[in-house]
């Protein structure tokens, strides 16, 4: 069975560094590329994290294209809080120094939805704006992507930056707002699901550091701030893997154990809700959905098939 063409779309941190290395390491998936845009860290640091995990998982053939470097309308604030200064845990990893493929991520998805027209699945695990500058650019993309997995929002309005806001929609609601307009199939996994059903705990991180591999002991020793931001921030047993959890998903739609389809709307106004994703759960819109929202997922497949990925 021919494997299945991927594009990733990648502000490259912690958490993205393991959804990668699940993806670029799954039999089942041919990753076409790897867009990088600005979001968890400034543009030049996620390129380069992006390029350190490729190349540590030796997968140098597939290319990274460096995208967007702000937001539509908004200044860039980053999560580096949230997941050290330089992404990675702040762990000591030399994360310079590796040149990208190309410099226009924004072309390349193009292009490759031209290539893989029907086919390709496009998966975003940051800020939506390389997306929202492709839909730009050629309106007619949707037409050509069948199924685009988004890494973000929240179906029970908790959020992880905002009382109400997931990061990734909260960094840029202007172009989240362009994607939810544009036609694109679109398939949310939001933080909720993260928070819920993909908390690797200290026991569990122990067990899969075990592994004994250089890619595992790489994918639990860069969650080091991010651990310490959920026992004290987001108040979890463990760290939470959003991006992981997203991708294993748009390689295994059984990991979602309930989904909803959703009229999905995005504040761009209020600094109050600023990038809360409103989801009409009780059709009080009477609009007509325009995402599939995964509401409950099955932690124990996730965990399966991220342990797979780290063995050598």
């Amino acid at each position: 069975m021919p494997r299945r063409p991927f594009w990733i779309d990648t502000d490259t941190a912690s958490d993205d560094a393991v959804a990668l290395v699940i993806a670029l390491r799954h039999p089942d998936v041919d990753v076409r590329g790897i867009g990088v845009v600005a979001g968890n860290v400034p543009l030049d640091m996620a390129v380069q994290n992006a390029l350190y995990t490729r190349e540590l998982i030796g997968r140098t053939d597939v290319p990274i294209h460096v995208g967007e470097a702000a937001p539509l309308r908004l200044p860039l604030e980053t999560a580096q809080n949230v997941h050290g200064g330089d992404g990675m845990g702040d762990i000591g990893l030399p994360l310079h120094g590796r040149s990208p493929d190309g410099d226009d991520a924004v072309d390349a998805l193009l292009q490759a939805s031209h290539d893989h027209a029907g086919e390709l699945t496009l998966v975003t695990l940051g800020p939506l704006t390389n997306v929202a500058r492709a839909i730009e650019r050629d309106p007619s993309l949707p037409e050509r992507i069948p199924r685009t997995v988004v890494m973000g929002a929240v179906a029970d309005h908790v959020g992880n930056v905002s009382p109400v806001a997931e990061f990734n929609m909260w960094c840029d609601p202007h172009a989240v707002d362009a994607v939810l307009a544009s036609g694109l199939s679109l398939e949310f996994v939001g933080w909720d699901i993260s928070r819920k059903h993909a908390v690797v705990t200290p026991d569990a991180a122990d067990e899969l550091r075990a592994v004994g591999s250089p890619i595992a002991e790489f994918c639990i020793d860069i969650q080091a701030v991010v651990a310490a931001y959920c026992a004290t921030d987001t108040k979890l047993d463990g760290f939470d893997l959003p991006d992981p959890i997203a991708t294993a998903y748009a390689i295994d739609p059984a990991i979602a154990t309930d989904t909803r389809r959703l009229n999905l709307r995005v504040e761009t106004d209020s600094a109050l809700t600023r990038g809360m994703v409103v989801m009409d759960l009780l059709g009080f819109t009477g609009h007509a959905p325009n995402a599939l929202v995964v509401t409950a997922a099955d932690h124990d497949r996730f965990m399966a098939m991220l342990r797979s990925a780290l063995v050598d």
